[in-house]
Protein backbone atom coordinates (compact mmCIF):
# COMPACT_ATOMS: atom_id res chain seq x y z
CA UNK A 1 0.00 0.00 0.00
CA UNK A 2 0.90 3.70 -0.55
CA UNK A 3 1.76 5.68 2.72
CA UNK A 4 2.93 8.76 3.20
CA UNK A 5 5.61 9.63 5.88
CA UNK A 6 8.71 11.71 7.48
CA UNK A 7 11.95 10.49 5.93
CA UNK A 8 15.28 11.65 7.26
CA UNK A 9 17.38 11.99 4.41
CA UNK A 10 20.83 12.28 6.29
CA UNK A 11 22.24 12.50 9.75
CA UNK A 12 24.12 15.61 11.24
CA UNK A 13 21.97 18.27 9.59
CA UNK A 14 22.83 21.83 10.98
CA UNK A 15 19.72 23.45 13.00
CA UNK A 16 17.23 25.46 12.36
CA UNK A 17 15.97 22.13 10.93
CA UNK A 18 13.23 24.06 9.28
CA UNK A 19 15.71 25.80 7.37
CA UNK A 20 18.37 22.80 6.42
CA UNK A 21 15.45 20.61 5.82
CA UNK A 22 16.45 17.14 6.38
CA UNK A 23 13.45 15.58 6.13
CA UNK A 24 10.96 14.63 3.39
CA UNK A 25 7.60 14.51 3.67
CA UNK A 26 7.53 11.40 1.01
CA UNK A 27 4.62 8.76 -0.76
CA UNK A 28 6.06 4.97 0.15
CA UNK A 29 5.12 1.35 -0.69
CA UNK A 30 5.16 -0.62 2.58
CA UNK A 31 4.63 -4.03 2.23
CA UNK A 32 1.83 -6.50 3.75
CA UNK A 33 3.13 -7.60 7.17
CA UNK A 34 5.44 -10.92 7.13
CA UNK A 35 5.40 -13.44 9.76
CA UNK A 36 5.19 -12.72 13.27
CA UNK A 37 4.40 -8.76 12.10
CA UNK A 38 0.93 -6.58 12.09
CA UNK A 39 0.51 -3.78 10.16
CA UNK A 40 -0.93 -0.44 11.94
CA UNK A 41 -2.91 2.52 10.93
CA UNK A 42 -1.34 5.36 13.36
CA UNK A 43 -3.25 7.28 15.21
CA UNK A 44 -0.79 9.71 17.30
CA UNK A 45 3.04 9.67 17.55
CA UNK A 46 5.57 11.69 19.76
CA UNK A 47 7.99 13.85 18.94
CA UNK A 48 11.06 12.90 21.50
CA UNK A 49 14.78 13.90 21.34
CA UNK A 50 15.59 10.08 20.82
CA UNK A 51 14.18 11.45 17.55
CA UNK A 52 16.14 14.44 17.27
CA UNK A 53 19.28 13.34 18.67
CA UNK A 54 19.13 11.13 15.10
CA UNK A 55 18.49 13.90 13.20
CA UNK A 56 21.38 16.18 14.29
CA UNK A 57 24.10 13.98 14.18
CA UNK A 58 24.59 12.34 18.03
CA UNK A 59 23.09 9.01 17.27
CA UNK A 60 24.03 8.14 13.69
CA UNK A 61 21.73 6.12 11.67
CA UNK A 62 21.18 4.33 8.31
CA UNK A 63 19.70 6.84 5.95
CA UNK A 64 17.44 7.24 4.28
CA UNK A 65 15.22 6.15 7.23
CA UNK A 66 11.50 7.23 8.16
CA UNK A 67 11.98 8.44 11.85
CA UNK A 68 9.71 8.09 14.60
CA UNK A 69 9.35 5.78 17.76
CA UNK A 70 6.68 6.81 20.51
CA UNK A 71 3.04 6.27 19.05
CA UNK A 72 -0.26 4.56 19.10
CA UNK A 73 -2.56 3.00 16.16
CA UNK A 74 -4.78 0.57 15.32
CA UNK A 75 -4.61 -2.87 13.86
CA UNK A 76 -5.43 -3.62 10.25
CA UNK A 77 -3.79 -6.72 9.59
CA UNK A 78 -2.24 -9.75 10.88
CA UNK A 79 0.84 -12.13 10.09
CA UNK A 80 1.36 -15.45 9.72
CA UNK A 81 2.64 -17.16 13.48
CA UNK A 82 1.10 -14.15 15.36
CA UNK A 83 -0.10 -16.17 18.44
CA UNK A 84 -4.02 -15.48 19.15
CA UNK A 85 -2.83 -14.95 22.61
CA UNK A 86 -0.98 -12.08 21.64
CA UNK A 87 -4.64 -10.56 21.61
CA UNK A 88 -3.30 -8.54 18.01
CA UNK A 89 -6.86 -8.50 16.50
CA UNK A 90 -7.32 -6.06 13.82
CA UNK A 91 -9.28 -3.31 15.73
CA UNK A 92 -7.37 -3.58 18.69
CA UNK A 93 -5.81 -0.15 20.20
CA UNK A 94 -1.71 -0.60 20.85
CA UNK A 95 1.40 1.22 22.53
CA UNK A 96 4.28 0.76 19.61
CA UNK A 97 7.55 0.04 21.70
CA UNK A 98 11.04 1.13 20.35
CA UNK A 99 12.88 -1.99 21.59
CA UNK A 100 11.17 -5.17 20.75
CA UNK A 101 12.42 -8.26 22.91
CA UNK A 102 12.81 -11.70 21.57
CA UNK A 103 12.31 -13.25 25.45
CA UNK A 104 15.37 -15.88 24.56
CA UNK A 105 18.41 -13.74 24.48
CA UNK A 106 20.81 -13.86 27.92
CA UNK A 107 19.55 -9.86 27.74
CA UNK A 108 16.00 -10.35 27.96
CA UNK A 109 16.04 -12.48 31.17
CA UNK A 110 17.50 -10.16 33.25
CA UNK A 111 13.60 -8.29 33.44
CA UNK A 112 14.62 -5.15 31.36
CA UNK A 113 17.54 -4.67 33.13
CA UNK A 114 19.45 -4.99 29.52
CA UNK A 115 18.43 -4.32 26.53
CA UNK A 116 17.55 -7.41 24.44
CA UNK A 117 20.44 -8.36 21.81
CA UNK A 118 18.39 -9.40 19.35
CA UNK A 119 16.05 -6.22 19.15
CA UNK A 120 19.07 -3.47 19.73
CA UNK A 121 21.10 -5.36 16.71
CA UNK A 122 17.56 -4.83 14.37
CA UNK A 123 16.90 -1.61 15.52
CA UNK A 124 21.27 -0.41 14.78
CA UNK A 125 20.73 -2.12 11.38
CA UNK A 126 17.41 -0.12 10.81
CA UNK A 127 15.63 -3.37 10.02
CA UNK A 128 12.56 -5.67 11.95
CA UNK A 129 13.41 -8.16 13.46
CA UNK A 130 14.12 -10.94 11.07
CA UNK A 131 16.12 -8.70 9.05
CA UNK A 132 13.19 -7.48 7.23
CA UNK A 133 12.89 -4.10 5.32
CA UNK A 134 9.00 -3.27 4.55
CA UNK A 135 9.24 0.30 3.58
CA UNK A 136 10.17 1.65 0.21
CA UNK A 137 10.88 4.71 -2.33
CA UNK A 138 11.29 4.37 -5.76
CA UNK A 139 12.47 0.96 -5.53
CA UNK A 140 14.83 1.65 -3.12
CA UNK A 141 14.49 0.30 0.67
CA UNK A 142 13.95 2.74 3.39
CA UNK A 143 15.49 2.25 6.71
CA UNK A 144 12.71 1.09 10.07
CA UNK A 145 13.89 3.40 13.05
CA UNK A 146 14.15 1.68 16.20
CA UNK A 147 11.96 -0.92 14.35
CA UNK A 148 8.64 1.61 14.52
CA UNK A 149 8.75 4.38 11.87
CA UNK A 150 6.00 5.93 13.26
CA UNK A 151 6.10 9.31 11.38
CA UNK A 152 3.69 8.06 9.10
CA UNK A 153 0.31 7.03 8.56
CA UNK A 154 0.67 2.96 8.93
CA UNK A 155 3.23 1.02 10.16
CA UNK A 156 4.37 -2.43 9.90
CA UNK A 157 5.96 -3.40 12.86
CA UNK A 158 7.07 -7.24 14.53
CA UNK A 159 4.42 -8.24 17.20
CA UNK A 160 7.15 -7.85 19.73
CA UNK A 161 7.26 -4.22 19.37
CA UNK A 162 3.06 -3.41 20.44
CA UNK A 163 1.57 -3.95 23.64
CA UNK A 164 -2.58 -3.94 23.34
CA UNK A 165 -4.46 -1.66 25.54
CA UNK A 166 -8.20 -0.94 26.00
CA UNK A 167 -10.17 0.97 23.73
CA UNK A 168 -10.86 3.48 26.73
CA UNK A 169 -7.15 4.52 26.76
CA UNK A 170 -7.32 7.13 23.96
CA UNK A 171 -4.70 7.44 21.26
CA UNK A 172 -2.75 10.90 22.88
CA UNK A 173 -2.33 8.83 26.07
CA UNK A 174 -1.40 5.49 24.42
CA UNK A 175 1.69 7.21 22.53
CA UNK A 176 2.80 8.51 25.39
CA UNK A 177 2.85 5.52 26.99
CA UNK A 178 5.71 4.01 24.70
CA UNK A 179 8.41 6.05 24.94
CA UNK A 180 8.17 9.05 28.05
CA UNK A 181 6.26 7.00 30.52
CA UNK A 182 8.44 3.42 29.77
CA UNK A 183 11.54 5.71 30.26
CA UNK A 184 10.63 8.15 32.80
CA UNK A 185 8.74 6.10 35.03
CA UNK A 186 10.52 2.75 34.82
CA UNK A 187 13.50 5.36 35.77
CA UNK A 188 11.45 5.44 39.18
CA UNK A 189 10.00 2.11 39.48
CA UNK A 190 12.09 -0.35 37.83
CA UNK A 191 15.81 1.43 38.45
CA UNK A 192 15.41 3.48 41.28
CA UNK A 193 12.84 1.89 43.45
CA UNK A 194 11.92 4.15 46.28
CA UNK A 195 11.51 2.76 49.46
CA UNK A 196 8.09 4.19 51.17
CA UNK A 197 8.96 7.45 52.07
CA UNK A 198 11.80 8.74 49.92
CA UNK A 199 11.83 11.75 47.92
CA UNK A 200 12.81 11.33 43.98
CA UNK A 201 14.01 14.14 42.53
CA UNK A 202 14.15 14.10 38.49
CA UNK A 203 16.70 16.43 37.00
CA UNK A 204 15.79 17.49 33.26
CA UNK A 205 11.64 18.31 32.87
CA UNK A 206 11.33 17.28 29.02
CA UNK A 207 8.84 14.57 28.14
CA UNK A 208 10.82 12.25 30.14
CA UNK A 209 11.47 14.33 33.06
CA UNK A 210 8.08 15.13 33.70
CA UNK A 211 6.62 11.24 33.12
CA UNK A 212 8.84 10.28 35.45
CA UNK A 213 7.83 13.31 37.79
CA UNK A 214 4.62 11.82 37.25
CA UNK A 215 4.79 8.74 38.02
CA UNK A 216 6.92 9.20 41.49
CA UNK A 217 4.42 11.39 42.48
CA UNK A 218 1.78 8.70 41.65
CA UNK A 219 3.23 6.07 43.73
CA UNK A 220 3.56 8.61 46.94
CA UNK A 221 6.52 9.74 46.85
CA UNK A 222 7.73 14.05 47.49
CA UNK A 223 8.83 14.53 44.33
CA UNK A 224 11.88 17.72 43.47
CA UNK A 225 12.11 18.84 39.51
CA UNK A 226 15.29 20.60 38.46
CA UNK A 227 15.31 22.31 35.32
CA UNK A 228 16.60 25.81 34.00
CA UNK A 229 13.45 26.81 32.04
CA UNK A 230 10.87 28.83 34.48
CA UNK A 231 8.19 27.43 32.57
CA UNK A 232 8.79 23.74 32.85
CA UNK A 233 9.21 24.39 36.69
CA UNK A 234 5.98 25.90 37.18
CA UNK A 235 4.52 23.11 35.57
CA UNK A 236 6.66 20.42 37.56
CA UNK A 237 4.91 22.53 40.66
CA UNK A 238 1.27 21.97 38.93
CA UNK A 239 1.59 18.22 38.59
CA UNK A 240 2.67 17.72 41.98
CA UNK A 241 6.68 18.75 42.54
CA UNK A 242 6.78 20.11 46.32
CA UNK A 243 9.96 21.84 45.11
CA UNK A 244 11.57 23.06 41.75
CA UNK A 245 14.77 24.91 41.74
CA UNK A 246 17.41 25.57 38.92
CA UNK A 247 20.33 23.55 38.74
CA UNK A 248 22.47 26.99 40.29
CA UNK A 249 20.29 26.13 43.51
CA UNK A 250 20.71 22.47 43.57
CA UNK A 251 24.88 23.64 43.76
CA UNK A 252 24.98 25.15 47.26
CA UNK A 253 24.20 21.06 48.28
CA UNK A 254 21.79 21.81 50.79
CA UNK A 255 19.26 19.70 49.57
CA UNK A 256 19.94 15.91 48.44
CA UNK A 257 17.39 13.04 48.23
CA UNK A 258 17.81 9.01 48.03
CA UNK A 259 16.45 8.57 44.03
CA UNK A 260 17.51 11.18 41.69
CA UNK A 261 16.55 10.66 37.87
CA UNK A 262 18.54 12.20 35.15
CA UNK A 263 16.79 12.71 31.73
CA UNK A 264 18.03 15.64 30.39
CA UNK A 265 21.24 14.01 28.35
CA UNK A 266 23.68 16.10 29.04
CA UNK A 267 26.77 16.07 30.88
CA UNK A 268 26.36 18.79 33.13
CA UNK A 269 22.46 17.49 34.09
CA UNK A 270 24.19 14.30 35.21
CA UNK A 271 26.66 16.09 37.44
CA UNK A 272 23.56 17.97 38.91
CA UNK A 273 21.99 14.82 39.37
CA UNK A 274 24.65 13.47 40.71
CA UNK A 275 25.20 15.84 43.54
CA UNK A 276 21.97 16.02 44.72
CA UNK A 277 22.12 12.20 45.47
CA UNK A 278 22.01 11.73 49.04
CA UNK A 279 24.40 9.39 50.75
CA UNK A 280 23.22 5.99 50.02
CA UNK A 281 21.38 7.01 47.24
CA UNK A 282 21.01 5.94 44.18
CA UNK A 283 21.13 8.51 40.56
CA UNK A 284 19.82 6.81 37.55
CA UNK A 285 20.46 8.49 34.20
CA UNK A 286 18.26 7.96 31.13
CA UNK A 287 19.20 10.19 28.87
CA UNK A 288 21.09 10.23 26.12
CA UNK A 289 24.02 12.85 25.47
CA UNK A 290 26.71 12.85 22.47
CA UNK A 291 28.80 10.11 22.25
CA UNK A 292 31.80 12.61 23.22
CA UNK A 293 30.21 13.73 26.26
CA UNK A 294 32.13 13.35 29.24
CA UNK A 295 30.94 14.27 33.01
CA UNK A 296 33.06 14.86 36.50
CA UNK A 297 32.30 13.38 39.65
CA UNK A 298 34.22 12.45 42.92
CA UNK A 299 35.37 8.65 43.15
CA UNK A 300 36.03 8.38 46.41
CA UNK A 301 31.85 9.63 47.22
CA UNK A 302 30.87 6.62 45.53
CA UNK A 303 32.39 4.36 48.12
CA UNK A 304 32.31 6.67 51.67
CA UNK A 305 28.48 7.76 50.67
CA UNK A 306 27.91 4.45 49.69
CA UNK A 307 26.46 5.66 46.61
CA UNK A 308 24.92 3.74 43.79
CA UNK A 309 25.28 5.10 40.24
CA UNK A 310 22.82 3.07 37.13
CA UNK A 311 22.11 3.23 33.69
CA UNK A 312 18.83 2.45 32.58
CA UNK A 313 17.77 2.41 28.53
CA UNK A 314 13.79 2.25 28.22
CA UNK A 315 13.41 2.66 32.05
CA UNK A 316 14.78 -0.98 32.21
CA UNK A 317 10.96 -1.74 30.91
CA UNK A 318 9.09 -4.97 30.15
CA UNK A 319 6.85 -3.38 28.26
CA UNK A 320 4.27 -5.96 28.52
CA UNK A 321 4.64 -5.94 32.35
CA UNK A 322 4.98 -2.30 33.21
CA UNK A 323 2.40 -0.78 30.56
CA UNK A 324 -0.59 -2.36 32.37
CA UNK A 325 0.89 -0.84 35.51
CA UNK A 326 0.39 2.94 33.83
CA UNK A 327 -2.72 1.98 32.43
CA UNK A 328 -4.12 1.28 35.48
CA UNK A 329 -2.73 4.59 37.08
CA UNK A 330 -4.06 6.28 34.49
CA UNK A 331 -7.48 5.01 34.86
CA UNK A 332 -7.48 5.81 38.57
CA UNK A 333 -6.95 9.47 37.79
CA UNK A 334 -3.24 9.33 39.61
CA UNK A 335 -1.75 9.70 36.60
CA UNK A 336 -2.41 12.85 34.05
CA UNK A 337 -0.74 12.02 30.82
CA UNK A 338 -2.52 14.48 29.07
CA UNK A 339 -0.75 17.29 30.48
CA UNK A 340 2.37 16.16 28.95
CA UNK A 341 1.08 17.01 25.14
CA UNK A 342 2.42 20.35 24.68
CA UNK A 343 1.31 20.77 20.99
CA UNK A 344 -0.27 18.90 18.45
CA UNK A 345 1.10 18.96 14.62
CA UNK A 346 0.83 17.92 11.15
CA UNK A 347 3.59 15.85 9.53
CA UNK A 348 4.60 18.87 7.53
CA UNK A 349 5.24 20.61 10.68
CA UNK A 350 8.39 18.67 11.88
CA UNK A 351 10.95 20.32 11.04
CA UNK A 352 9.79 23.38 12.80
CA UNK A 353 9.06 21.14 15.99
CA UNK A 354 12.48 19.63 16.05
CA UNK A 355 13.41 23.80 16.43
CA UNK A 356 11.05 24.17 19.21
CA UNK A 357 12.52 20.65 20.70
CA UNK A 358 16.14 21.34 20.68
CA UNK A 359 15.69 25.26 21.99
CA UNK A 360 13.81 23.66 25.29
CA UNK A 361 10.40 24.71 24.36
CA UNK A 362 8.43 21.93 24.03
CA UNK A 363 7.41 19.04 26.37
CA UNK A 364 5.78 16.21 23.96
CA UNK A 365 4.30 17.47 20.47
CA UNK A 366 2.05 15.21 19.20
CA UNK A 367 1.42 14.16 15.42
CA UNK A 368 -2.01 14.01 14.95
CA UNK A 369 -2.94 12.37 11.47
CA UNK A 370 -5.97 13.65 9.82
CA UNK A 371 -6.48 15.52 6.23
CA UNK A 372 -3.14 16.70 6.19
CA UNK A 373 -1.33 13.87 6.58
CA UNK A 374 -3.21 11.35 4.50
CA UNK A 375 -3.90 13.41 0.87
Amino acid sequence: MQITGAVLERCGAPAPWSESRPLTLSTLELDPPGPGEIAVRIEAAGLCHSDLSVVDGNRVRPTPMLLGHEAAGIVEAVGDGVPDDADLSPGTRVVMTFLPRCGQCAACATDGRLPCSVGSAANAAGELVGGARRLHRDGTDVHHHLGVSAFATHAVVAAASVVPVPDDVPADVAALLGCAVLTGGGAVLNAGRPAPGDAVAVVGLGGVGMAALLVAHALGHEVIGVDTVPAKLELARELGATRVLTPAQVADGSLRAPVVVEAAGNARAFETAYALTAPGGTTVTVGLPGPDARASIAPLSLTAEARTVIGSYLGSAVPSRDIPRYVELWRAGRLPLERLVSARIGLDELPRALDRLAAGEELRQLITFDERNTA
